[in-house]
């Protein structure tokens, strides 16, 4: 008998390879990861034809134009991947019967909240990355109204590019550093995040709907560059500046903090902390010699 068949599109990405190494303990699926050159979400024809042929059970949506400062200058293409396609997958999907897990982002917020975001909170974006994110939200939910939307903040991985990496990188370039303190929410390792939507697809009741989901606690950029400082052992000094002092195209949210409560709750996630996973991910990265963590680790 045929297993169900996930598909990951994006599978190149952070989650998307997360999502791919986590796949082994979840042997009640086959599953296929597409990358965008392998199946760009803007090519409807050919998404079309992959899903009318292949019958997928979920497609989990990790395609993403995440450029969030080229952004402002390339609004076109930020709507056509993030918005316009995510509308056109998600209906794909309703048409065969395909569950949609698409990942949005803590961005859909304006960031002037002092409390954690709940799902059903005001959207602000003030940036085209989170407008256009918010749209692809709005879309899915249009065309498919049994979309599950996972909303998820500061992302990083043993993959790909991202805070965590370069950090160390920095820290082991530079005597000091800068580093901004009064953006504060959570991050999110994307393998945390992968056994989440796993666990949600094995799950036998599917309940659609929007989630947030990053790891426990709260913290700024400086505070987890001074955690990942003290844990890898570096001697690199890191200095707190303000958002003003480090200007950049797109503006970002002062506080995206996201409560977390709705998918504990209805999932049964038992959401870890921040500090617990980052250690789990840089362990893997000095294992697998990716980067040169200095000794005390």
């Amino acid at each position: 008998m045929r297993k169900p068949l996930i598909l990951v599109t994006g599978a190149s990405g952070q989650l998307g390879r997360e999502l791919s190494a986590s796949s082994s303990k979840y042997p009640a699926f086959d599953f296929a990861f597409l990358s965008h050159h392998e199946l760009p979400i803007n090519d409807f024809e050919k998404v079309q034809h992959f899903l009318e042929s292949t019958h997928p059970s979920f497609c989990i949506n990790c395609a993403a134009y995440t450029a969030v400062d080229k952004a402002e200058t390339e609004k076109e293409i930020a709507y056509l991947i993030n918005a316009q396609s995510v509308g056109s997958l998600a209906a794909a999907c309703r048409q065969l019967d395909c569950r949609f897990i698409h990942i949005s982002t803590d961005y859909v917020f304006d960031g002037n909240s002092s409390v954690p975001l709940k799902e059903q909170d005001v959207t602000n974006p003030i940036n085209i990355y989170g407008a256009s994110k918010l749209l692809g939200e709005e879309l899915a939910v249009d065309q498919n109204n049994e979309s599950l939307i996972i909303r998820t903040s500061w992302v990083y991985s043993e993959f790909g590019s991202n805070f965590v990496k370069t950090m160390i990188r920095l820290m082991g370039e530079r005597q000091s550093i800068n580093v901004v303190s009064d953006q504060i929410g959570s991050p999110t390792y994307a393998a945390d995040l992968a056994d989440a939507i796993l666990h949600i697809a094995s799950n036998k009741k599917f309940i659609p709907g929007i989630y947030n989901y990053s790891n426990e606690g709260s913290l700024s950029w400086y505070d987890f560059a001074i955690a990942i400082k003290q844990k890898i052992g570096s001697n690199c000094k890191v200095n707190p500046i303000a958002t003003a002092a480090y200007p950049t195209p797109a503006k970002r949210p002062s506080y995206s903090l996201l409560d977390k409560t709705k998918i504990s709750l209805v999932y049964s996630i038992a959401i870890k902390p921040w500090s617990e996973s980052l250690v789990v991910c840089l362990d893997k990265i000095k294992n697998a010699g990716i980067m040169d963590i200095p000794a005390g680790l």
